[in-house]
This record gives C-alpha cells, sequence and structure tokens, in this order.
C-alpha cells in the first residue's frame, strides 16, 4: 500500500518547514526496548525517504544520539531538520560540569554532540528541563552559552524542552527563544497548554515555533491494549491509563483507529507544528504517517470530543 505525503506546516519563525511528526529518537535508545545499529540506520533513512525528514534527539536518549550519527553520515545536510537538546536535570558527560550548565558547558556538550552527530550545525537546540530557570537564564548560564553558538552558527534556532509552563514564560520574556517543546499537556487526556491566556497564545503571539510531546502519551493512546502499552512506555498514572482505556474501547465500538483520533486531535491546533513520536520500527513510522495523512471518518473526532470520556 502506498504512504501517503506526510503533511508539514512552517515552524514558526524558524524559516522551517517541518513534517507534523517529527522523529523523536528516544524511540531507538534502547528505552522500550533494544533496537540495532543497522535498524536504526535503516529505520531513519526510510523516514527520510517519506519525508519524516526532522529528527528530535538528545543526549539523555540512551544510546541514540550515537545511532543517529550513523544514518547521518553521507546524508546530504540539506535533507535534515536536527533539534537536539543540551540536558540540564542530570549530568550526563564530563563535557557538562553541573545540572544547571554555564554557558562554557552547554558549548563544550554541544560542539561534542556535533561530532557525534557527524554535522556542523544543529537546526534548533532545546536547553531540556531544567530545575531552576534563576541560574539557566543568569549572566554566564545556559541560555547565554546558546546564544553564543548560535552567533558562531553551530546551532540556528534556540529554545527549551519543559514542562512547567511558568518557566517558559520566563524563557519566552526573554525575546530570545526561537522555539520550544511542551510536554504532556496538550493531548486527550490534558489540555493546558491551550487554555485562554496560556502558553500556546503567548508562543504564537511571539511567533516562536512549538513542539509537543507526549501526544500519544507513552503509546497508551494508540489504540494498543492500554495496560501493555502503560508498561512498555513505563506510564504509571491510573487515571491516565483508566481514561486511555475507556477511550480505546469507544474508538474499536465505532470501528475507528484511537491513534488517528490522538494525533488528529493534535493537529486540529494550528498553534502546534509538530508532535514528536518515536518510532522503533518502519511498520510504526507508516502506521504513524498514515494516521496524520488519512483523515478521519466525518464528524467522527466532533463526536469523540462531546463524549467527554
Amino acid at each position: 500500500m502506498k504512504i501517503p505525503q506526510v503533511p508539514r506546516r512552517d515552524w514558526g519563525k524558524t524559516g522551517l518547514s517541518i513534517p507534523v511528526i517529527p522523529f523523536g529518537t528516544q524511540g531507538f535508545g534502547n528505552h522500550f526496548g533494544d533496537v540495532a545499529d543497522d535498524t536504526a540506520v535503516a529505520l531513519v533513512h526510510q523516514a527520510i525517504d517519506l519525508g519524516v525528514n526532522h529528527f528530535d534527539c538528545a543526549r539523555c536518549y540512551s544510546d541514540s544520539l550515537r545511532k543517529l550519527g550513523l544514518a547521518l553520515k553521507g546524508v546530504h545536510r540539506d535533507r535534515v531538520i536536527v533539534s537536539a537538546r543540551l540536558c540540564l536535570h542530570r549530568v550526563l558527560t564530563p563535557l557538562q560540569l553541573d545540572h544547571a550548565g554555564s554557558a562554557e558547558d552547554v558549548i563544550r556538550d554541544v560542539e561534542d554532540q556535533l561530532k557525534l552527530l557527524h554535522i556542523d550545525y544543529l537546526d534548533a537546540l532545546l536547553l531540556h528541563d531544567p530545575a531552576d530557570m534563576g541560574p539557566v537564564l543568569a549572566k554566564g548560564g545556559a541560555l547565554e552559552g546558546a546564544l553564543r553558538l548560535k552567533d558562531r552558527g553551530l546551532v540556528r534556532n534556540v529554545g527549551f524542552g519543559m514542562r512547567p509552563h511558568d518557566f517558559h514564560r520566563q524563557a519566552l520574556d526573554t525575546g530570545a527563544v526561537d522555539v520550544l517543546l511542551t510536554f504532556s499537556d496538550y493531548n486527550l487526556l490534558r489540555k493546558s497548554a491551550a487554555d485562554p491566556g496560556g502558553l500556546l497564545e503567548h508562543a504564537a503571539k511571539l511567533g516562536v515555533g512549538v513542539l509537543n510531546g507526549f501526544s500519544i502519551v507513552r503509546g497508551i493512546l494508540t489504540g494498543a491494549p492500554v495496560a501493555e502499552a502503560a508498561a512498555r512506555g513505563r506510564w504509571t498514572n491510573a487515571d491516565d491509563i483508566a481514561r486511555a482505556t475507556a477511550m480505546r474501547q469507544w474508538a474499536i465500538d465505532r470501528e475507528v483507529s484511537l491513534l488517528d483520533i490522538a494525533l488528529q486531535f493534535c493537529l486540529a491546533e494550528s498553534r502546534i507544528h509538530g508532535n514528536p513520536l518515536g518510532n522503533q520500527n518502519v511498520a510504526e513510522l507508516e502506521q504513524n504517517i498514515r494516521a496524520v495523512a488519512t483523515p478521519l471518518p466525518s464528524g467522527i473526532l466532533k463526536e469523540f470530543i462531546a463524549a467527554n470520556l
């Protein structure tokens, strides 16, 4: 069966057009099962060929950074979009000396990531999960390091990947943010990112590109048996699991795909530009593309929302 063309959106003011389902590389970082090097490389190449050419990666995704680097060897740089993280919630290498991440830490870490990835610049650098915004935004802090990398051309766009909305507001208020990644706050289970006067509204006013993490909540909104998906995705929120189970049954009763509903619900929010998904194999990749490229049955999303599950 022919794979449809994946929809794309302009990523805020970055000047980049990205697939609406960027490839989150955590999927082949052995978090949810082992993925061999040759499997990861073939998967990346297949994703590029199918138009899912934005890769969102992080050093804190186990061995995925090295695997992505293997795949990018020999790939023309213009064929791919790469966003990477500076992981501030843990110390992962000697290059990063503390959790706060000084400007010099950021520069050393990103220079090393570029070597691992076999590329000469990042399309975006996201400062990831800081515990406290004070040191990050202070003189000599992580944001300063990211902006110095941007001045050197090693990073094209700068932003943050984190959950607290007040942290995002502090970052946006600096005027230095081009992109952001919000987690677990816009999906079928919760929608607080879209609250009036909230994060999506603030970002849209500034032209900031938005990635939406956890659109399928670690797999429990894919239509797979929820208990199995929760165990695989290490998701333990009992209320989420109960609601996802009811949603799955609703979709089964109407012979529609819960995955399609979950992703098309997110796509209906135009202030979100990309919903990164981790793919462990080609079948998952193709399934995700079909889910965003194939229209839902008429009225089904409206009916689902009205069910208030």
